[in-house]
């Protein structure tokens, strides 16, 4: 079964940003994830979010425990860190040399409800695993993390060698031409999207498409994958981002 079929071939997922929405994605992008109050007015104006707006949203997300305040800012809080780190996995994984061995880890646990099936799904999703048959999940042994501890309850693993060449094993994970359309679309739409409001929705597209990019060893991708030109244009951007707007507060 392929991880994240997208509804179809080069569809872009752009979803309109809410003053919620652009504040998270930039705190997202910052490292510490912390700024001050008037270097984030100073973001948020480029996006068509006026001074009450924000504040409102402010308010609202401090009280659901998304911000927290600090002596002279908002940053992110606990809850979201890692959704952070999930996201800077997701433009910078790190990984190494494949010697051919897969992970496979096997769901064990029974008498589970529905809500705990979906959770546990989303979970080895996540984890750039890719369901072979119901409850036996694989991927080629390349990433440099090691799984949460209490997938233990739930899960074995082990270490694979199947018999299906590798590269017919992945085509069957993954759906790796319809992924490698979409990131093509989404680096074109880049290029015209010349409106700050419209590059940050853009490239919060392109955050969620590379959370669906399994990070496969070279040898088992579609020639020219554009993996590495989605990521290097997301890095870009944020350098771009927040180099102009701290020049700009500090010349304020």
């Amino acid at each position: 079964m392929p991880m994240n079929v997208p509804a179809r071939s080069g569809a872009l997922d752009l979803r309109p940003l809410s003053a919620r929405s652009v504040v998270l994605s930039l705190l997202l992008g910052t490292h510490p994830p912390e700024l001050p109050v008037r270097e984030l007015v100073g973001l948020v104006e480029g996006f068509d979010v006026g001074g009450s707006t924000l504040r409102a949203a402010l308010s609202r997300m401090v009280a659901a425990g998304d911000l927290r305040r600090t002596d002279g800012g908002y940053r992110l809080s606990e809850r979201l860190l890692e959704r952070q780190r999930r996201q800077d996995d997701a433009v910078h994984p790190r990984t190494r040399a494949w010697d051919g061995a897969w992970e496979m880890v096997v769901v064990t646990a029974t008498g589970r409800g529905p809500a705990e099936r979906a959770d546990l799904r989303t979970r080895l999703s996540a984890l750039r695993l890719a369901e072979l048959r119901e409850g036996v999940w694989l991927r080629p042994a390349n990433l440099i993390r090691a799984l949460p501890g209490d997938l233990d309850r739930v899960v074995q693993r082990y270490t694979a060698r199947p018999d299906l060449p590798s590269g017919e094993l992945a085509e069957t994970l993954w759906p790796l031409d319809a992924w490698s359309v979409t990131a093509r679309a989404l680096l074109a739409h880049i290029a015209g999207a010349p409106r700050p409001a419209d590059r940050l929705t853009a490239f919060a597209a392109v955050v969620r498409h590379l959370l669906a990019d399994p990070v496969l060893p070279p040898g088992l991708l579609p020639a020219d994958w554009p993996g590495t030109g989605l990521r290097d244009a997301y890095t870009d951007y944020q350098r771009e981002l927040v180099g102009e707007v701290r020049a700009r507060v500090r010349g304020a």
